[in-house]
């Protein structure tokens, strides 16, 4: 075992933001050493054992693996399909899409161009019937958009929904009768409308079948993806079904953004080369002066006030402003335009944003998956996307509950 850890690993272990360490350090609740030459915060492992308490496991980098064969061919049905990201996935942990459906031409065409035996259902869901599907999908899946609706009285009906696209999604469901339905949606779905849009799913698809596993919001970080994204799903089972569905186990081990950008274990060679956005004049010049893992109070107080204006005297760190990535951490959220404000992600060496490449490789897409489209359509289509190894490591629970319901038929009652 290595003596030290970095600010990062140290802060997935102690269970808080490396802004909250950077204080403790500060303060001598937790103290770092520097690395030599980088001047780098690093833990020493002893140091954070008798802070927690508790002796860390040996083995807290031992490999996960939840890889799992299908024992048969399982189909998927995929709304809100964007441009494949949880699809990919799926098919790479061995599961079968039979249809997509996805209002956004350029993703479309994206699905078409890589996989031309794929049903692409292009338009809006609300036209479309899939009664067809009826008892012959395993599984939904959908990441519908997050949309308030009316919450009447203590149990919201499916009809309550109508006009919004979870009720697209639920719609589908009834229709189909998968033995599973997956919904996923950004974290902010848990405190929207005071948590009662949430509640209100949950009901709706009790009402129409099936009972809600309990809601998890699952860090990519955990799931072989270089990026601290965090995506809420919604698991549904079919009533009749008493098999119990388990979220896929995290991995110990987090990739940074050198395992993306780089040859190592999550490619196995650099990223190509491609197009990319600019930064205009005035912010170059700024982001010339932060360094990596740096953000905009690493600017000379009066540059911090000009750039960050009215922000500078509000509340909150605002750390993805004039943000630097670091090679050794994982990148911050990608977002669907890499130049705005608020959310600049530069990159480590070069005053510039990543590159469509790059993108696609820190959300996991394979380096053959081409995008459709303008730039702009490009960086669209990755920062909406579900990193395609969360969908793998998620297609891989999927295939151990379907193995096990399909393992309970063939035993005699």
């Amino acid at each position: 075992m290595k003596e030290y850890l970095s600010l990062s690993e140290t802060a997935e272990i102690v269970g808080k933001s490396k802004e909250t360490l950077r204080r403790w350090d500060n303060d001598g609740v937790l103290n770092a050493v520097r690395e030599p030459g980088s001047n780098y915060r690093v833990y020493r492992k002893t140091d954070i054992q008798l802070f927690m308490g508790e002796l860390l496991d040996e083995n807290f980098q031992t490999p996960v693996s939840n890889v799992v064969e299908p024992k048969k061919e399982y189909s998927v049905l995929e709304l809100f399909a964007g441009a494949g990201g949880l699809a990919v996935g799926m098919e790479k942990a061995g599961l079968k899409c039979v249809a997509l459906n996805e209002i956004d031409k350029w993703a479309c065409q994206t699905l078409r161009n890589n996989r031309p035996n794929w049903n692409v259902l292009e338009g809006d869901i609300k036209n479309f019937d899939f009664k067809d599907y009826r008892n012959s999908v395993d599984v939904v899946t959908g990441g519908f958009p997050c949309q308030a609706f009316s919450y009447a009285g203590k149990k919201l009906g499916l009809n309550d929904a109508r006009g919004t696209l979870f009720y697209e999604f639920a719609r589908v469901v009834q229709e189909v009768q998968p033995l599973i339905c997956i919904g996923e949606n950004v974290r902010g779905l848990l405190s929207h409308e005071k948590g009662q849009t949430l509640e209100g799913m949950k009901s709706i698809l009790d009402e129409i079948g099936y009972k809600v596993v309990p809601v998890e919001v699952l860090k990519a970080i955990h799931y072989r993806v270089p990026q601290k994204r965090e995506r809420l799903f919604l698991v549904g089972i079919r009533k009749d079904i008493n098999i119990d569905y388990q979220y896929p186990t995290p991995h110990k081990k987090v990739y940074n953004l050198k395992d993306a950008l780089k040859k190592g274990e999550l490619y196995n060679k650099k990223v190509p080369k491609s197009e990319g956005a600019k930064y205009p004049e005035y912010k170059k010049q700024i982001l010339d002066l932060i360094p990596p893992k740096g953000y905009w109070r690493d600017l000379p107080l009066d540059l911090q006030k000009e750039y960050m204006g009215g922000s500078f005297y509000l509340g909150g760190g605002k750390t993805g402003m004039a943000r630097r990535i670091g090679w050794d951490e994982p990148s911050l959220t990608l977002t669907c335009s890499p130049a705005q404000k608020q959310t600049e992600r530069c990159h480590p060496d070069e005053t510039r944003p990543f590159t469509v490449r790059e993108y696609a490789r820190i959300q996991t897409f394979p380096d053959e998956w081409e995008f459709a489209g303008s730039t702009s359509q490009q960086y669209k289509q990755i920062g909406n996307a579900v990193p395609c190894n969360l969908g793998q490591e998620v297609g891989y629970s999927v295939i151990k509950f379907l193995n096990s319901y399909y393992l309970s038929l063939s035993k005699p009652k």
